[in-house]
């Protein structure tokens, strides 16, 4: 003789009814090939389904997590950074700008050429890559040294390249090259006889930091090869940096504003008047 359960009345919407229903096939709780709810709350009962809150993470949390993705990026654990985008991706408290971020690292990242990419990153091994921009122009690199970074928030391929045509830097920093991966949509990846080099070209900086800024700066000892209150001129923190990019180190100087002077080298100096001048005949 078969001993029948306990029921209980369920006082819900039609809307609220569809929607468990729906739960109850999602997670395979059916009569037959119909959804069953009480299925679907005797395992919740039972804990072989829990229910936890979705809302609850806070944008701290979040901006943590995300830095840390960010940082597997840098050391190329790529398998580490998917994993963390994907679980960020499973949470509803993300920003759309974020969300929009994370879903195009996804799918750029499991690109197999991205993934070819990251191989010779870690093997240390030259390579040839060929991709086709926006405008449809055809750009090919051989790469002697390379590694994946992030500026402004976005991933970037900086790269030691034997091609300099069109590059727009300092003769001096010409070989050095700075993709951004999410605009390559595919690419040719081949291997290339040769040396791998241990670093992109270099050239040093030299800055000169004023009021607040030359007691509160903070050494980037990544690109800090000296950092010290200037031996001749009063309250003036002499800052020398290895640049490897024009163009970015203009980018990080700017904010500064007065309280920073680039001193030299000349045409470094030179380019920074021109980016100001420009700025300035905006206002005119």
């Amino acid at each position: 003789m078969s001993r029948k359960g306990k029921s209980i009345t369920l006082s819900i919407s039609e809307r609220d009814k569809a929607e468990l229903e729906a739960l109850a096939l999602t997670y395979g709780m059916t009569w037959g090939e119909r959804p069953n709810i009480s299925k679907l709350i005797e395992a919740i009962a039972r804990q072989q389904l829990k229910i936890a809150p979705n809302h609850d993470w806070p944008r701290e949390l979040i901006a943590a997590l995300n830095r840390a993705r960010t940082a597997a990026i840098d050391v190329g654990d790529i398998d580490t950074a998917l994993a963390m985008a994907q679980l960020l991706l499973s949470r509803s408290e993300l920003t759309i700008p974020l969300q929009q971020e994370l879903e195009r690292f996804v799918t750029q990242s499991i690109a197999p050429w991205r993934l070819e990419v990251d191989r010779y990153l870690q093997r240390q091994q030259p390579f040839q890559l060929s991709y086709q921009d926006a405008t449809e122009r055809i750009w090919n690199f051989t790469v002697r040294f390379a590694e994946i970074v992030t500026h402004d928030k976005r991933q970037y391929l900086d790269c030691w390249c034997e091609e300099t045509t069109a590059n727009q830097d300092l003769p001096e920093l010409a070989h050095n090259w700075c993709l951004r991966l999410d605009r390559i949509t595919d690419a040719a990846v081949t291997s290339v006889p040769g040396a791998w080099r241990s670093y992109l070209d270099t050239i040093d900086v030299e800055l000169h930091l004023f009021g607040r800024l030359a007691f509160a700066y903070e050494s980037k000892t990544a690109k800090d090869i000296v950092n010290q209150w200037h031996p001749d001129l009063p309250q003036t923190r002499q800052i020398i940096r290895q640049a490897t990019s024009t163009f970015w180190l203009i980018r990080e100087i700017l904010p500064y504003g007065q309280d920073c002077e680039v001193v030299g080298p000349a045409n470094v100096r030179a380019k920074v008047t021109t980016e100001i001048s420009s700025i300035a005949s905006r206002y005119a």
